[in-house]
């Protein structure tokens, strides 16, 4: 009996072998190694071969849920703002061009497309309660400008001539990115628990003359409804190019760097609004920082 089973295996692995081996190009076995995370950039288009040296399977990937937190668990709160400067060698990734398995774009390219796409809603600039929605127009007027109209000289008649154009969108000038969360105690679980509940790009600010001026949100995104389509792309690893986690891997096991600059206070101000310089800002929010790691240990000893 077992000679015959080892015989029916080699017999269906020596056909799958054939069939791969007579697979034509372009064929459904051909594509099968090249599969590629939907493309967030129409610039960037998948290999029509198999790009590798070895055959792949389609990295799909869904969101693990949260663990539910009962209000009556939850012992202590704290409401967080950070940002994440993607020019900080930490978070290279959120600047690379992308891949077959990142979706062909950068992080910022990846939300955009998900709000263009009505994946996931976006919510105006200043509205980080997501009260007020950001429409797909409101979007584009910010990505390529309203449309500029500037005169033009016919080099074959000399004539001037009427030309209408718009400034195409620059991934780079996204240097930053924020999020809001919250910060924990559960005493069902015994442990602190981090929830990012926003995120927001923030967008680059500049003069007439190309001089920075200063940065502000783009557009808000609640956090859980874009976390499935995070788990679709994955984030570049520079160590090792299979060893790859999802963009919702990457922001639950916060692997990027970060600072805090602003916790909830009675007069809902940053840390720069009480006067203090750009060093005085990280120095503040470092020390919160290790405040909230803190936190944890001084509940389990109370």
């Amino acid at each position: 009996m077992n000679i015959l089973k080892s015989y029916k295996l080699a017999t269906i692995l020596f056909l799958g072998c054939s069939v791969a081996a007579n697979a034509q190009p372009g064929s459904m076995t051909d594509k099968s190694s090249a599969i590629a995370s939907e493309a967030v950039n129409n610039e960037w288009q998948p290999s029509r071969r198999p790009d590798g040296a070895y055959d792949k399977v389609a990295h799909i990937s869904k969101a693990m849920p949260w663990q539910g937190l009962r209000e009556d668990d939850v012992m202590w709160k704290k409401r967080v703002w950070r940002e994440i400067d993607v020019r900080q060698k930490q978070n290279m990734p959120f600047i690379y061009p992308g891949d077959e398995n990142t979706g062909g774009g950068s992080f910022i390219e990846i939300l955009i497309d998900a709000v263009k796409k009505g994946k996931v809603m976006a919510y105006s600039p200043m509205d980080e309660r997501f009260t007020t929605s950001f429409t797909k127009d409101q979007i584009m007027d910010v990505l390529v400008g309203k449309p500029d109209t500037i005169y033009i000289e016919n080099i074959e008649t000399g004539e001037r001539e009427m030309k209408i154009s718009r400034t195409e969108f620059d991934p780079n000038s996204i240097t930053k990115f924020r999020i809001k969360e919250d910060v924990i105690f559960d005493r069902n679980l015994g442990r602190k628990v981090t929830r990012i509940i926003g995120l927001a790009p923030l967008l680059d600010k500049k003069s007439s003359s190309g001089e920075f001026i200063g940065n502000a949100p783009f557009f808000w995104l609640y956090y859980p409804d874009i976390r499935d389509v995070l788990a679709q792309y994955e984030v570049f690893n520079p160590e090792n190019d299979v060893a790859r986690m999802t963009w919702d891997d990457y922001f639950e096991g916060r692997f990027f760097s970060s600072y805090i600059y602003k916790i909830s206070n009675p007069f809902d101000q940053r840390f720069k609004d009480f006067g203090m310089g750009e060093m005085d800002v990280l120095n503040e929010g470092q020390r919160v920082s290790e405040e909230l790691m803190n936190k944890e240990h001084d509940m389990w000893v109370y």
